[in-house]
């Protein structure tokens, strides 16, 4: 699953894009495509949770 500023990232890019076009029809699409992002990230929580390394202590890297 993806997570919440990814998908705010994406969003971000994709309106920065349809604000640079001069092409009418691909800005309106990608306005559309930066709402659905919006709407998926939304309901997400804040703090993206992705898998976390396990703690390794100095000991167990000295060699």
């Amino acid at each position: 699953m993806l997570g919440k500023t990814y998908l705010t990232k994406q969003a971000s890019l994709l309106l920065e894009f349809a604000r640079t076009t001069s092409d009418s029809a691909l800005s309106a699409k990608l306005v559309s495509k930066a709402a659905d992002l919006k709407s998926q990230a939304d309901p997400l929580p804040d703090k993206d949770q992705g898998p976390k390394a396990p703690d390794v202590s100095p000991e167990q890297t000295a060699t």
